[in-house]
């Protein structure tokens, strides 16, 4: 139970951040997956900045977060199916890819200029109670530099973001991977970017979703994370490797031979991939050091949140 001192801080750092998002700033917010940059989603110019400090390209879109399904109604088309998914995993990681609606005041740099847009529902309670303090969506992709690991903690926030954005630690996320997007826009609809709902669990309700995530075209993204090079360390990695390298340190999963004679993170010794997925990109911070030769990372099974870091992992590898 928090006490009265702490709930009279957060009241205060909310009011704060509250008051920077009117005037069109920034604010660095946690969620349960990965901290978010977010502004004010119906101004322009607030929005830019994010593209501006992230280094962010035009073209790879933001998600738009909204305190509550009515808000999401006021500014897209809901079909039936868009209700079902929201039934069951909103608030929570899942990002819906709706149409807007021609009343929206949503800014069109959110969606790389694209009718279509991102939208979720976030559980973390602080990001419910700053959705809640201001009267529009807060458009807030990952809090970090673009092609860059994403943050799971403040401590993971570049010095770029620290210096010149205002921030509220909510401490570590407590799911550690992204979204799940889905593309709701068509008749087929398609997973776009594997996240913290599985493929497996999302088929319990679309049994037929397509699982092919880059149908779209590059110059036509619908769903941030679709970079070739995305969510990569500074330093080289190396996947699915059976030996490591002298010099190189070693991300683990489960139990095996490997070995680093410099430093070793298992994601989790017990193979169990929910808890994998929490220390992932915490655990990549950790290695990410100028002072060794490279990643080596371990084999992880391609299955549930298994999918998510493969997928992260052999983005963090590809070359632009």
């Amino acid at each position: 139970m928090k006490s009265i001192l702490e709930t009279i801080n957060i009241k205060n750092i909310i009011k704060n951040a509250h008051q920077k998002l009117l005037r069109g700033e920034l604010v660095i917010f946690p969620t349960e997956t990965v901290y978010g940059i977010g502004a004010d989603a119906t101004k322009p110019k607030a929005v830019q900045k994010i593209y501006d400090i992230k280094n962010r390209p035009y073209h790879n879109p933001s998600i738009c977060h909204f305190v509550n399904l009515q808000k999401i109604e006021d500014n897209f088309e809901i079909n039936e199916l868009a209700l079902k998914l929201a039934d069951t995993y909103w608030p929570g990681p899942l990002t819906l890819i709706l149409k807007k609606k021609k009343s929206s005041k949503i800014s069109s740099l959110v969606s790389n200029d694209n009718n279509l847009v991102g939208c979720r529902i976030p559980s973390h309670p602080i990001a419910n109670k700053l959705l809640q303090s201001v009267p529009f969506p807060i458009a807030a992709p990952s809090a970090n530099i673009s092609t860059k690991l994403s943050s799971t903690n403040i401590n993971h926030l570049d010095t770029k973001l620290k210096d010149n954005v205002f921030i509220i630690d909510g401490g570590p996320s407590t799911l550690g991977l992204e979204s799940t997007v889905i593309n709701l826009s068509s008749d087929n609809p398609q997973i776009l970017r594997y996240g913290s709902i599985t493929v497996e669990q999302i088929k319990k309700i679309i049994p037929k979703i397509d699982k092919e995530k880059e149908k779209e075209k590059k110059s036509n993204q619908l769903s941030p994370g679709q970079q070739i090079k995305h969510y990569s360390p500074n330093i080289s990695v190396r996947i699915n490797v059976n030996s490591v390298l002298d010099g190189e340190v070693l991300l683990n999963f489960g139990k095996n031979h490997l070995s680093s004679k410099l430093l070793e993170l298992n994601l989790s010794p017990s193979g169990n991939l929910n808890e994998a997925g929490k220390n992932f990109y915490d655990y990549l911070h950790q290695l990410d050091n100028s002072k060794f030769g490279g990643i080596a990372v371990a084999p992880i099974p391609d299955n549930d949140l298994g999918k998510t870091i493969n997928d992260r992992l052999k983005r963090s590898i590809e070359k632009k």
